[in-house]
């Protein structure tokens, strides 16, 4: 029997329900914290919407004047994180070669989900509302990353993680009678519990027609919920289930009756909750449009006031003291030439009644520029043009300002990206390379001048020696007595012949790559990157490089190496100019490094490569 201090799940699902409506966090003595208001107005500004009616007290439609979408999409620009920002990195010199097929691994699969248009929408929510929910699930052996919609979410506004989450979904009775993941008799029990909650007159108490409204509940709850053991009411595990619940007002209080279309299962953590900036005090960061609450609120009241001045400026509006003009319209009942006649000293004159609103437009600027310099987003980041006489570093040098704190949640954006490699996806890819499949992939230049580089002098070898081999089965004992073999300068020529034979071959290839992990075909991925270290790096400087500077700094390398060629003999200036490149972000640190002539000592990893087969 369920004890009486511990809730069902159900309760604590009604409990948060209620909090997400109608609670409130004090993070301070003078500030108070409305998570799902908050969340409600961000949504309702964006999509150009009052939170007090779009009409005022006399029934005249309101305008909006949006302002913070334009700095929304700013922010979303300026915090954009693509698939190619994201690499692997090997540790060990070693490991160069291994790293680049774990990089091809996980840009298989990054292709396959379509990871960039989750980066996309991932990074739109952020700017929008300051965080994303996201949530990483296996689903037909594939792993598929979503970003949760604020709107279906329900958490704790002050800690994400260490409480419940609940998604809400609206399912068609279609849709829960097919899911073969659900209980069909409880899913049976609340369709039949829905078609009865019916009025007297037999209309439908609901008003979302058809669709049932489902909870997904995730959380660190008592291992009581699963074995129904009393003595695991104060043991926690990650759980999940699937419930839904029908209320029946008919006694005069609300009667619960709740069904699980999936019971509490233990289930490792799939959200997680990331933001631009964290805030003290609340689970959710401030976004673009939050940013903005106050400066929206007045611009929209400042255009109210010059809207209205502009509906009396447009009306034509006449006054005399003679009373025989009482009840008369001067555009309805005056034609052009119609002579009027008025009373001695009476005549019909017009009320100047032209509108004022200098003023109050110069207040709503205050309001906007107060806006872009809270959100950092300058004029030049608009697309404005800078007022006439503004020298370009001026401008420049506020453009680089702005971008400071554009970095600050690049750099956040891109540990939460690391985190979610290491926490599900890493471990996934590890988890499908138990296979031997061949994979490709287009390289970079600097990528297969390395990968041929390792792996020529073993394929030569392998093929020398094979022929060198298959030279003496075919010999007889004769043969070999009189030191009929094959000789060394005769091996070193088919050396020769084979390496340009290779390297013809791989040149007709362009860019791409033909990987196996072994000639042996029992050998899979996972035998290959056994000892390999996942080390995942994000690339964060990717989407704010300034190409005109990259190509002015490559330009003038490159002439000063055409000049002076044996300049890059000295390592001093070899490393002064690894350190311009890579500072101006023209070239990776792995590009340079790929760039160095190879050497003997090459003769080391060139083993390693042995373990790979590259067509």
């Amino acid at each position: 029997m369920q004890p009486i201090q511990l809730k069902s799940i159900g309760d604590l699902v009604r409990e948060m329900e209620q909090d997400d409506k109608m609670g409130n966090t004090k993070t301070s003595k003078y500030v108070t914290y409305y998570q799902r208001k908050n969340l409600d107005q961000i949504d309702a500004y964006i999509n150009s919407r009052h939170i007090s009616g779009s009409t005022d007290a006399l029934g005249r439609e309101k305008p909006f004047f949006n302002i913070v979408t334009a700095i929304r999409n700013i922010w979303y620009r300026a915090t954009d994180i693509d698939r190619k920002n994201i690499n692997l990195t090997a540790t060990k010199k070693a490991d160069y070669v291994l790293s680049m097929v774990a990089n091809i691994l996980i840009k298989k699969w990054m292709r396959k989900i379509r990871f960039g248009k989750f980066l996309n929408e991932w990074g739109r929510v952020q700017a929008t509302y300051g965080g994303a929910v996201s949530r990483f699930l296996e689903k037909d052996g594939q792993l598929i990353p979503e970003v949760i919609p604020w709107n279906r979410i329900i958490c704790d506004p002050i800690d994400f993680d260490n409480n419940i989450k609940i998604i809400k979904l609206w399912l068609t009775p279609a849709q829960l009678t097919e899911n073969p993941n659900y209980d069909k008799d409880m899913v049976s029990q609340l369709l039949n519990a829905q078609e009865s909650r019916e009025t007297t007159d037999g209309e439908k108490k609901d008003s979302k027609g058809n669709y049932i409204e489902v909870l997904e509940v995730y959380g660190r709850l008592p291992l009581y919920h699963i074995t129904e053991n009393e003595d695991d009411q104060d043991k926690y595990e990650d759980m999940f289930c699937v419930m839904s619940y029908v209320v029946d007002n008919t006694k005069g209080k609300a009667d619960y009756t709740d069904y699980y279309l999936v019971n509490p299962i233990r289930k490792k953590k799939c959200l997680r909750l990331d933001n631009l900036i964290d805030e003290d005090g609340r689970a959710i960061g401030v976004g673009a449009v939050e940013s903005g609450f106050e400066e929206q609120w007045m611009k929209n009241h400042t255009v109210k006031a010059i809207k209205d001045q502009l509906d009396i400026a447009s009306k034509l509006i006449t006054q005399t003291s003679d009373g025989s003009f009482v009840g008369q319209n001067v555009l309805s009942m005056i034609e052009n030439g119609d002579i009027l006649i008025h009373k001695p000293n009476q005549p019909l004159t017009r009320i100047n009644n032209q509108p004022d609103i200098a003023a109050l437009q110069s207040f709503g600027n205050e309001w906007l520029v107060n806006y872009n310099q809270k959100a950092s987003a300058s004029e030049a980041m608009k697309g404005e043009t800078p007022k006439s006489g503004t020298a370009w570093r001026q401008t420049e040098a506020i453009l680089i300002e702005s971008h400071s704190l554009f970095e600050q949640m690049v750099e956040n954006k891109g540990l939460s990206l690391e985190e979610m490699f290491t926490d599900f996806i890493i471990p996934f890819i590890k988890k499908k390379m138990d296979t031997s499949e061949e994979i490709s992939e287009i390289l970079e230049s600097h990528q297969i001048r390395k990968l041929d580089t390792m792996f020529l002098p073993a394929e030569v070898s392998r093929r020398v020696n094979r022929k060198v081999i298959d030279n003496v089965l075919s010999k007889t004992k004769e043969d070999v007595e009189r030191g009929d073999l094959m000789t060394p300068e005769q091996q070193m020529n088919m050396a020769g012949q084979e390496r340009m034979g290779i390297e013809n071959a791989l040149q007709q290839m362009g860019n791409q790559r033909f990987i196996k992990p072994s000639e042996i075909k029992t050998k899979t991925w996972k035998d290959a990157l056994r000892d390999f270290e996942w080390n995942i790096d994000i690339d964060v400087t990717g989407e704010s490089e300034d190409k005109q500077a990259i190509l002015s700094t490559l330009n003038t390398v490159l002439q000063v190496i055409g000049s002076k060629p044996d300049i890059l003999e000295d390592e001093r200036a070899r490393a002064i100019f690894g350190k311009i490149l890579e500072n101006v972000k023209a070239m990776s640190v792995s590009e340079i490094a790929a760039l160095e002539s190879p050497s003997p000592a090459m003769a080391a990893p060139a083993q390693q490569a042995t373990n790979l087969e590259v067509k």
